[in-house]
């Protein structure tokens, strides 16, 4: 490869121009003046991105490729690989809070910058990370070679700021890599910084990319430790770039080489790994952090626990995400037994599927409390079961979900004790958990509950009711049968063509952060509201859905088209999701959503791998129909989609009376005549 050009894949060439991958491989095909592949196989080829750039330009489809798009190419094509290049662009983002020493090295020319940036580099780490920090600092052929990332990199930190450039260079590197990372969501993590409570200085002994660290966001001093030397040092530079305080970064494992026994922190904040068999169990027999307990082998969960309790200065708080088993396992009950004679550990929280990774678990919170010498031990435990809010990995309600957890804790960490809500907490006494099993599964405490709105079978069978008599009043009627019609058809790609509607794509996928909320597939599906976020971070601008928009899916059983309705609009497009925004004066979008949704259009647009379908919505096909015929056959569809949505209450409601029934039947508030 010459020395001085950059490639790109397909995939980053649709982002430059702002359109699909479809797009550009309907490019390749049509124009024989696209630039030939460079490199990379035939199902995966690489481009020259300055030949892609021009032509581009050439063809109107872009003024200039954005400098984020750049960027992004030099880190992932760095010849040490993409950690190594975000390593560098981290340190020199470290100097843009130096404003004078940032315009004098960036005037110079690439001799004297080459020359001089080590020092400063070496100068700007120690200071915000300590001296024993965890990032190298590239020197000589390392360091001249990368000089263009540098510029632009720095370019375009005064476009964005230095935070927001390296949390979007970091978002790219971990959507290339999804499978190498444990991820806490966002959501998760404040909920645990929120349950510590305010705590300076916090630690996360097992840190991972530092989501935990930076939900602590009042705390004056963050520490942690990393096993992996190059997330350990990527950890270091987001935490130093999105916080004023003092960040100690450390590399190793912390049960076997614990970097930071001599802090007592306020709060420990941990995500540990799960299940792990080689944590150390022989070396470690006679550690002096097991208190409780030799953790068994099979038990490195509480191994972790035991390790928080130990960082954490007397009445400091440890705030765990645990696999359920650690609540039940029987080789783990003497030390959860002593954790809870002890008053250590002090409430449960089970989380619903999908609040964390791995997400078809649901997963517990553990609070705890390191016990001090001259405060009596708590006689009870908090449980708190919210594990059945959710449907899934996209629609856990966070704000729902937050308020019921911290409302419990609150109460009880002030009062000793919370108000009992049927099926949703319970304040234990020790005495029903000090058994042969100490179970602190929360669900086997709980008090069942005739339905989750609060709500009698009678006023949920009422409900059940209203809602089939609407679903049989918008019932629509089947029509006069007669032959198949043969309408002339057209293509999605060819209106795209014509200008008759306009594709585009879903931008960031489901997250954490702020903005407007994501309109996911699952939502979709489901007929419900926008349940997901952006991450935080992002520069780049998501697509915001306008009613009167037909949004679909790209993965999944058969073509599923919504057409959206006022109090859906300017929510943003989500990732796997196409949106078609028609001319209405051309095409009706309810005439096409309807049409979208044919069994065979589904068929003949699909494409099957061993784990799923995917739809190629430029493929999918509707008659040419004049407008008033359109308008005609949409108010038909916009019928079926009124009585598909009153279905889908009504099933919802009797799922909520049958569930009811058993369970008032099976406690005695309901009889049996």
């Amino acid at each position: 490869m010459p020395e001085n050009r950059t490639e790109v894949t397909a995939a980053g060439i649709a982002r430059f121009a702002g359109v699909g991958r479809a797009a550009v491989s309907n490019w390749r095909r049509r124009h024989s003046d696209f630039p030939k592949p460079v490199g990379g196989t035939d199902t995966s080829p690489v481009f020259d991105l300055a030949e892609v750039e021009q032509w581009l330009r050439d063809q109107g489809k872009v003024d200039q490729v954005p400098l984020r798009e750049l960027v992004w190419q030099q880190v992932e094509q760095d010849p040490g690989g993409a950690a190594a290049a975000l390593r560098l662009v981290g340190a020199v983002l470290l100097l843009h809070a130096r404003p004078a020493e940032w315009r004098r090295l960036l005037a110079a020319d690439d001799a004297r910058l080459g020359r001089e940036l080590p020092d400063a580099l070496a100068e700007a780490l120690r200071a915000r990370l300590g001296e024993d920090h965890p990032v190298p600092v590239p020197e000589g052929p390392a360091l001249t070679g990368r000089l263009p990332l540098v510029r632009g990199g720095a370019q375009l930190a005064d476009e964005l700021g230095a935070g927001p450039t390296y949390e979007f260079l970091m978002g790219r590197h971990l959507e290339a890599g999804p499978r190498q990372y444990t991820l806490t969501p966002a959501p998760l993590s404040e909920l645990m910084a929120e349950l510590a409570g305010p705590a300076d200085p916090v630690l996360d002994p097992a840190c991972g990319y530092g989501g935990l660290l930076l939900a602590a966001g009042t705390a004056t001093t963050v520490a942690g430790q990393e096993a992996d030397p190059d997330l350990a040092a990527l950890t270091a530079l987001r935490l130093a770039l999105h916080t004023d305080a003092p960040v100690r970064i450390r590399v190793g494992d912390s049960l076997r080489a614990d970097e930071h026994t001599g802090l007592r922190a306020d709060a420990v904040l941990c995500h540990p790994p799960f299940n792990e068999r080689a944590w150390g169990h022989e070396e470690l027999a006679y550690d002096p952090r097991w208190e409780y307990g030799l953790p068994p082998r099979t038990e490195s969960e509480l191994a972790w626990v035991q390790h928080a309790l130990a960082r954490v200065r007397d009445n400091g708080a440890a705030v765990l995400l645990m696999p359920p088993a650690a609540a039940s396992r029987r080789s783990g009950r003497r030390i959860r037994a002593d954790l809870l004679r002890r008053g250590a550990l002090r409430a449960v929280v089970a989380l619903p599927a999908g609040a964390a990774p791995p997400f078809g678990i649901p997963l517990h919170l553990w609070v705890l409390r390191r016990p001090a010498a001259d405060t009596p031990a708590p006689q009870q435990l908090l449980v708190v079961d919210v594990a059945d809010r959710s449907d899934g990995q996209d629609k856990v309600p966070w704000q729902e979900l937050r308020s019921t957890v911290l409302d419990a804790w609150h109460a009880f960490d002030r009062d000793g004790s919370a108000p009992d809500r049927p099926g949703v907490t319970r304040t234990v006494p020790l005495v029903d958990l000090l058994d042969d099993d100490v179970d602190v599964t929360p669900a086997r405490h709980l008090p069942t509950r005739a339905a989750d709105t609060g709500e009698g079978v009678d006023e949920v069978r009422d409900r059940l009711t209203a809602a089939l008599r609407h679903a049989l009043d918008l019932a629509p009627a089947a029509g006069t049968p007669g032959p198949p019609a043969h309408w002339a058809m057209t293509s999605i790609g060819e209106l795209a063509r014509t200008g008759a509607l306009s594709v585009l794509t879903g931008g960031p996928g489901a997250g954490p952060g702020g903005g407007p909320p994501v309109l996911t597939e699952h939502d979709i599906v489901t007929g419900g509201a926008p349940s997901g976020a952006l991450p935080d971070g992002t520069p780049e601008e998501p697509v915001l859905v306008r009613a009167g928009d037909v949004v679909i899916p790209v993965l999944g059983r058969g073509a599923t088209a919504r057409v959206i309705d006022g109090p859906t609009a300017g929510a943003a497009l989500g990732r796997n999701v196409y949106l078609l925004r028609t001319d209405p004066a051309v095409l009706d979008p309810w005439f096409l959503a309807g049409f979208l949704r044919s069994t065979a259009n589904s068929r003949q647009a699909s494409s099957f791998t061993s784990s799923a379908t995917r739809l190629d919505v430029r493929r999918l096909q509707v008659p040419r129909l004049p407008p008033a015929d359109q308008r005609r056959y949409g108010e038909r569809f916009r019928a079926v989609a009124a009585f598909e949505e009153a279905s889908r209450s009504a099933a919802r409601l009797g799922e909520l009376l049958v569930q009811g029934l058993y369970d008032g039947l099976t406690d005695g508030s309901v009889g049996p005549s």
